[in-house]
């Protein structure tokens, strides 16, 4: 007979809990193993004489658990080569194929070493979370395990268990993780050995005591019962979707369904330079409001798009995804990047080969691309950006300095001798080369001239702050004081 091994489940309880067939497979096999001999089968079955050889004794010998669960399964599969045609049963707590790491990789690597594998169910501790905790999982349900819990995995409208609390570290991991979506105070059920008579223990407690009780183990679970209330989803992107989609519904508000593209075009606009100045003014609690904002913006346009049928905002998402998936192959697809001038070559290449692949016909000059409503400044630096990439470039600063003073000189001669037309003509050449200096020493124009506009603001208000400590205005002083003022201001800040 070929090498063989059976693994069977052994319920969430005593050995009444196991199936017959079960039983029947115990007594008659000769090699047996449990991967812990921390289960209540366990006992019972001893005193029937059925034993195992358990393997507790890897997990305190190993690091982490996934490296147990690899020497638990690799052992097993060794002792069924070496005794060929003898069955091999390997025992797990509740449902071999519920929360069990050893046996999924028994099921993909004991086959390919020559190993059969076969498999007989037990109850699982799901059967008796059921019955002892008093729902339905056709509810809508969500088995999660403890050590891998985190905000993306949490569905309030989903009946919720978490299994595998095994102690009171991984309670707080929890408490932690559960606390990003639910109130502190948010009742929960610590479930302790369901089903096991005389050791079942079932308590309501508020979640910020998940992690101070006084008993966690392998029959530890957690049960979040599943809730209607939609603040406990006001985290969740598809939440604000659903919000949007409804004021945009026939019985939203009049004032969002009216709305197109082209009416909150300008809005867009706005949010975003608000946007910026939060970050501008490092102020966490504005930029909070104002990137929901941009956000908002985002969602309403997609949703006028869904309307029609094009595209939704999950779509939008998708697209982000695959962007920036591939254009990071150094992060992602196993290349490197040494830095970040580095990793912006790598960006710009994937970007290309993107648009390539869908077929996005050639630019016909360089320049396109550009948004052409961008602010002049920052385009004025793209422009020169691009131009440079290509050897269209001064072969160093001082050739910038030189055009500035140039640029200058025609400047003053234009404010002279020229028209008002003339005069702009010339103001924009000499911002023109200023943005070109602020390219070669790698300085953004426009953060370069909103921290100058903040400096000025701020010691401006300054003199009109002294002013109005002496009961003065702007009106009651002359340019002399404010200059006095102004020394002042720059010596202060």
């Amino acid at each position: 007979m070929p090498s063989s091994i059976t693994i069977v489940g052994l319920g969430s309880g005593g050995e009444d809990q196991l199936t017959l067939g079960i039983l029947k497979t115990l007594e008659q096999a000769e090699l047996r193993f449990a991967r812990t001999a921390e289960h209540p089968a366990i006992a019972d079955l001893a005193r029937r004489g059925i034993v195992f050889e358990p393997f507790d004794a890897i997990y305190e010998a190993m690091d982490d658990f996934e490296q147990v669960y690899e020497a638990i399964a690799d052992k097993l599969i060794g002792i069924a080569l070496d005794n060929d045609g003898r069955e091999v049963v390997y025992a797990v707590p509740g449902h071999p194929m519920v929360a069990e790491r050893t046996v999924q990789l028994l099921r993909k690597q004991a086959p390919e070493r020559g190993v059969a594998v076969r498999t007989l169910g037990g109850e699982s501790f799901l059967d008796q979370a059921f019955v002892r905790l008093g729902f339905d999982p056709i509810e809508g349900f969500q088995l999660l395990d403890a050590s891998e819990l985190s905000r993306e995995h949490l569905r309030p409208r989903l009946q919720t268990v978490i299994g595998q609390v095994y102690d009171a570290f991984t309670a707080s991991d929890v408490k932690l993780a559960l606390m990003n979506v639910y109130p502190d105070d948010h009742p929960v059920v610590l479930g302790q050995a369901l089903g096991v008579a005389g050791e079942e223990r079932v308590l309501t407690i508020p979640l910020h005591e998940l992690d101070r009780q006084d008993a966690y183990g392998n029959l530890t679970l957690v049960y979040v019962p599943a809730s209607a209330d939609d603040r406990l989803r006001r985290r969740s992107f598809e939440r604000l979707h659903e919000i949007v989609s409804i004021l945009r519904s026939p019985g939203g508000c009049p004032w969002d369904r009216a709305q197109t593209h082209a009416s909150i075009r300008k809005n867009f606009i706005e949010e975003t330079f608000e946007a910026i100045e939060a970050l501008d003014n490092d102020d966490p609690d504005n930029m909070r409001e104002e990137f929901g904002d941009v956000i908002l913006q985002v969602l309403l346009h997609s949703q006028m798009e869904e309307e029609e049928g094009t595209f939704d905002v999950f779509d939008v998402l998708a697209e982000l995804h695959d962007k920036l998936i591939f254009r990071h192959p150094h992060v992602f697809g196993g290349e490197n990047a040494q830095d970040a001038e580095e990793a912006l070559r790598s960006w710009e290449a994937m970007k290309a080969e993107e648009k390539r692949r869908k077929g996005v016909p050639e630019r016909q000059s360089l320049l396109d691309g550009i948004p052409k409503d961008l602010p002049a400044l920052p385009r004025a630096y793209k422009i020169q950006k691009k131009a440079a990439s290509v050897g269209f470039d001064w072969p160093d600063v001082d050739g910038v300095f030189d055009k500035i003073e140039e640029e200058l000189a025609e400047l003053k001669q234009a404010v002279k001798e020229e028209s008002p037309e003339r005069q702009k003509e010339e103001l924009g050449d000499l911002l023109f080369a200023a943005a070109n200096a602020a390219r070669f020493i790698k300085a953004d124009p426009e953060e370069a001239l909103a921290g100058t506009n903040r400096k000025f603001a701020s010691r401006f208000r300054y003199i009109e702050e002294q002013l109005r400590i002496k009961g003065r205005s702007l009106d009651e002083t002359d340019l002399t004081e404010m200059e006095d003022l102004w020394r002042s201001a720059k010596r202060s800040n």
